[in-house]
């Protein structure tokens, strides 16, 4: 669950933390006090889009901290599995922007946007404010079922996926190769003389390197002879040259090193260094006597060296892969030249892995439809909890007529909210509100066989009031004994129900705005209701009734919790 949140510099926020509790948090405050940033610094902490005006002004950096407690032994597994391991049962997830770029940590090792984002799918799941306007798109409806079924179906997914690579592969190889005649001669005639060209050159893995080393040695040949020829002079010719020197040290040792052992270890030493230079000027005079600098070896190489450039601007940056690429274009030019044989294997490929891909897709497909029918009525079940009073909830199945990596199903909930109406779309029927309550009671059957263990709601009471509101808050209180709820709201029948209730409020300090989050105790909370019961002014009346509500709420919740 997410136990502490820290929040430096963000938008109106100065500094803030909060420590979170188990079962359902609240969040209450009057519009604009910065409820909806809290928020924000969550998702901004798990790699998400960061607003421009989303760092305080003149700020030298905006910083966001969540510190996770990892209690469940599998959750535990999956992220040591990632490389990711908890001290002493915590996990930090933080993210620190400066001058717009931002340095992302998990325990303070610094990590990319997309490792974060992975992190967060096992600890935490976000509704935002407009995220139920996401069921008016069609294609979401089916990603919510693959969630509902992801059990069953990731194994035939992955088969599918992979299935699909070589249909869409083979498909496009196909399409090339039904070209006309005129075409496929064109295509013949360019492949033959790139063949050509390339095995004209007679090329030798490694030959470039040897030839570049050649090319150096040749290309200074003259200055290579005049050192080595001044060396030679230095150490062998001459009066003055170090071996003739070392000759007469020698002789000079010779003559008293009988007399002194130490003197007899020097001429030694000196008799090793002699016979190592008299090595050292025999191999540099065969070499000079041995090797030539001529013009026509250096046009030979240079000429060779030029001819395997050029091939390397135009089919590849090694020797290596220009062979490779003569063998790739030479095994099409097989396959073109004997085009009618090419032509009936690939048609026979295809028909083998379109097969393939239709069956994967109909298994694919059959699992989707019977676990869309168990989703559906746990979603309706759940919508009837929710003052949906004769509701029916469906999902309607429609077949592709091409195959994508996802199968051939178009897929689309249907929903109708009075007796005897037809089922339709969801956008045709469903208001605001309506569909706040929908993506809750989705959420609701979703968690129910998920592992993330805080999900978090952003105003999720959009468009409903009464005693529509009294029922969502009974939802979200039985959703907080099996996970950690952050819930944001403005309606006091869900305030009513915290288990945890938290007030943010805008203030002006030192002729700047900032708002803050403190943990209201009991006698708060009342207050706090009474405010969002009451409006501005908050009479005896009012405070009576937000009191009442408080323990209607306690009450509830006691009972909800023996009937479970």
């Amino acid at each position: 669950m997410l136990q502490n949140l820290h929040v430096k510099n963000l938008a109106l926020i100065d500094e803030a933390e909060v420590e979170f509790e188990p079962g359902l948090n609240i969040m209450t405050g009057e519009t604009g006090a910065g409820k909806s940033i809290i928020i924000g610094s969550v998702s901004l902490a798990l790699g998400g889009k960061l607003p421009k005006e989303m760092i305080r002004e003149n700020a030298p950096f905006g910083l966001v901290e969540l510190t996770f407690l990892i209690e469940d032994e599998a959750l535990k597994q999956t992220l040591e599995a990632m490389d990711i391991f908890p001290e002493d049962g915590c996990l930090i997830l933080s993210r620190k922007i400066v001058n717009g770029r931002s340095v992302l940590k998990i325990n303070g090792e610094s990590v990319p946007a997309s490792k974060v984002k992975e992190v967060a799918g096992y600890l935490i799941d976000i509704h935002g404010q407009h995220e139920h306007q996401s069921l008016l798109v069609r294609k979401n409806h089916l990603n919510i079922l693959d969630s509902y079924a992801k059990n069953r179906l990731a194994k035939e997914k992955e088969k599918l996926k992979a299935s699909y690579a070589v249909y869409k592969k083979i498909k496009s190889e196909l399409e090339e190769a039904e070209t006309d005649t005129a075409k496929r001669e064109r295509e013949m005639s360019f492949l033959s003389y790139e063949v050509e060209e390339i095995e004209a050159a007679h090329l030798i893995p490694g030959e470039d390197e040897q030839l570049e080393q050649d090319y150096r040695r040749l290309l200074n040949g003259q200055k290579i002879m005049e050192s080595l020829t001044g060396a030679y002079e230095k150490t062998s010719e001459g009066y003055e040259s170090a071996s003739v020197q070392i000759s007469h040290a020698l002789k000079n040792l010779a003559s008293v090193s009988e007399y002194d052992e130490p003197v007899a270890g020097f001429e030694n030493q000196l008799m090793e260094i002699d016979n190592l230079l008299n090595d050292f000027n025999r191999e540099i005079a065969d070499y000079i006597s041995e090797t030539s600098f001529d013009e026509e070896t250096f046009a030979e190489v240079e000429n060779r060296l030029d001819e395997i450039n050029r091939l390397k601007s135009k089919y590849g940056k090694t020797i290596k892969e220009i062979l490779d690429f003569a063998a790739e274009k030479k095994e099409r030019l097989e396959k073109l030249s004997d085009y009618d044989a090419y032509l009936e294997n690939l048609q026979s490929e295809f028909k083998k892995i379109e097969k393939e891909v239709m069956e994967e897709s109909k298994t694919v497909s059959e699992i989707r439809q019977s676990a869309a029918l168990e989703l559906t009525e746990s979603i309706r079940k759940e919508l009837m909890d929710l003052n949906f009073l004769d509701v029916s909830f469906s999902m309607k199945f429609e077949k592709l007529d091409y195959f994508t990596a996802n199968g051939y199903d178009d897929a689309e909930f249907l929903i109708s909210t009075n007796p005897g109406e037809p089922l339709k779309s969801l956008e045709k029927i469903a208001s605001g509100g309506e569909l706040s309550r929908i993506m809750l009671a989705i959420k609701t059957v979703l968690a129910d066989i998920d592992d993330v263990g805080t999900l978090i709601f952003d105003e999720i009471d959009t468009g409903i009031s009464g005693r529509t509101a009294q029922m969502v808050s009974e939802k979200m209180n039985a959703l907080g004994r099996s996970h950690q709820i952050i819930c944001i709201t403005h309606l006091p029948q869900i305030a009513a129900m915290a288990d945890s209730h938290y007030l943010i409020e805008k203030s002006v300090s030192n002729q700047t705005t900032i708002s803050t989050i403190r943990s209201l105790d009991d006698k708060e909370s009342i207050g706090e209701l009474a405010r969002m019961l009451g409006g501005v002014k908050i009479t005896d009346t009012v405070r009576k009734s937000a009191k009442e509500m408080k323990e209607l709420a306690a009450n509830t919740k006691k009972t909800l919790g023996e009937s479970k």
